[in-house]
């Protein structure tokens, strides 16, 4: 019975994948009715704090887009990248990691990589290069902002164990840091010479390469500027409030409730502190800096967000409900693969973040079942990074972008799928973090 439900389960990821947007999501809808309508499964439960985490953020982030602060923000990265044009095939996937890792979100991303490729065709440089590193550089960015799903995930994955979101950010920020500039070394000389590359020669032959020389960014009024900087600063705060109380747990408050007329101690967990403060953040963001609640709600930020909550519900619970009905069976069959070699649960993280397209759900899924097989928190947090496998295939939304975005054509999917412009600095960029993050966990936890 376990065959027909796991391949109902990878039926629903699968066909939802195919969908896009919260296709993953609603097609997760339709398994659990056949889990637990026709099959009398149990219904598992959604990660709902991780969900309130999330929205809690996307609300905030939200309002700050709705301010201008994104569009600010993309600026000044623009403005780093074009005044190291030469060496835009690192500059570039530092500035892109540096600016998700700062939003905790990828969207911003598409304001780059067009800006990438024209700094890189200016400067004779072969785009494939800085472009393809840049776009696993936003992946790794992203898993380790405080503040982005991935995370928030990871740290309700984790609660009730002795890590701190400071312990976590300790090993992720320089493992996939590092792990980024490593994945620029490995693509410095990838391809042929702009100048020799046949493809390039006979796009440019054709005329189909336009001149993007006037292209710029968002140009802002005096006030304008400063709602979108105040904006930007305010945000910042609440990443840095929420990191120190990550690091600090005595901070969060303390409160007390009467149960049965006994009085009972209580401490607001780091979930809830997360949605309070990111709540009050996009509360502020409106107040002071006048963001349109329905800016915010209309921008790019809350669609991408809404997609995800739903796909993250969806899919989590169903993963949810096949593992309670099948926990046993489960957990037996992966403490005999991973039996003395716990690192080899990165392959899963890997396998079904390809599947998934999502950090995220990834984590949501998996990492529970890490818990429950007694894998140490140091080995989890170690293979982390490798939640980053969705390069794999090139269909994910940001590998689509960058190809279209490459006028020269040197940034594409072969003719044989995988071997496509991103699977070199992603398998190099992926394993190096996870292999760096493995060791730093033996000297921090």
């Amino acid at each position: 019975m376990i065959w027909i439900e796991l391949a109902i389960f990878l039926a629903c990821i699968i066909i939802g994948s195919r969908i896009s947007g919260i296709g993953m999501g609603t097609v997760a809808g339709l398994g659990l009715i056949i889990f637990v309508f026709i099959f009398g499964m149990p219904p598992g439960n959604p990660p709902v704090i991780v969900l309130g985490m999330i929205l809690a953020v996307i609300t905030a982030l939200s309002a700050m887009e709705a301010a201008g602060g994104l569009d600010y923000l993309v600026g000044v990265a623009e403005k780093v990248m074009r005044k190291n044009p030469k060496s835009i095939t690192i500059v570039a996937p530092l500035v892109t990691y540096v600016l998700i890792f700062a939003s905790g979100t990828q969207h911003v991303i598409y304001a780059l990589l067009p800006v990438i490729s024209e700094i890189s065709v200016k400067a004779g440089i072969r785009p494939e290069r800085p472009v393809s590193i840049s776009v696993i550089a936003a992946m790794h960015g992203l898993i380790a902002s405080p503040i982005s799903a991935a995370t928030v995930a990871l740290v309700g994955s984790l609660a009730g164990l002795d890590v701190t979101l400071g312990q976590i950010m300790m090993i992720t920020i320089p493992a996939t840091l590092l792990a980024v500039v490593i994945g620029a070394l490995s693509v410095m000389k990838k391809g042929k010479e702009l100048k020799d590359d046949p493809v390039y020669l006979d796009r440019l032959a054709k005329g189909l390469i336009k001149d993007s020389s006037d292209m710029e960014g968002r140009v802002f009024g005096k006030e304008e500027l400063k709602r979108a900087k105040g904006s930007t600063v305010l945000f910042f705060t609440a990443i840095v409030l929420v990191v120190i109380v990550g690091i600090f747990p005595s901070l969060r408050p303390v409160y007390e409730t009467a149960v049965d007329g006994i009085i009972q101690e209580g401490q607001i967990s780091m979930g809830n502190t997360i949605i309070i403060l990111m709540l009050a953040t996009g509360g502020l963001i409106m107040l002071l800096f006048k963001a349109k609640a329905s800016d915010s709600v209309s921008g790019k930020t809350m669609k991408s967000g809404i997609i995800a909550l739903i796909s993250i519900l969806g899919i989590s619970w169903l993963g949810s409900s096949f593992y309670e009905a099948n926990q046993i069976v489960i957990v037996d069959s992966i403490k005999s693969l991973i039996e003395g070699h716990q690192w080899v649960f990165a392959f899963g993280l890997f396998i079904l973040s390809i599947l998934l397209f999502s950090q995220a759900a990834t984590i949501t899924i998996l990492i529970p079942v890490g818990v429950a097989l007694g894998i140490p928190p140091a080995i989890l947090i170690g293979v982390y990074p490798a939640v980053n496998g969705y390069f794999f295939l090139p269909t994910y939304g940001t590998v689509i972008a960058a190809v279209s975005f490459d006028q020269t054509g040197t940034t594409r999917i072969g003719k044989y799928l995988l071997n496509h412009s991103f699977m070199l600095p992603g398998l190099i960029t992926t394993i190096s973090a996870v292999a760096i993050a493995l060791m730093l966990t033996s000297i921090i936890l």
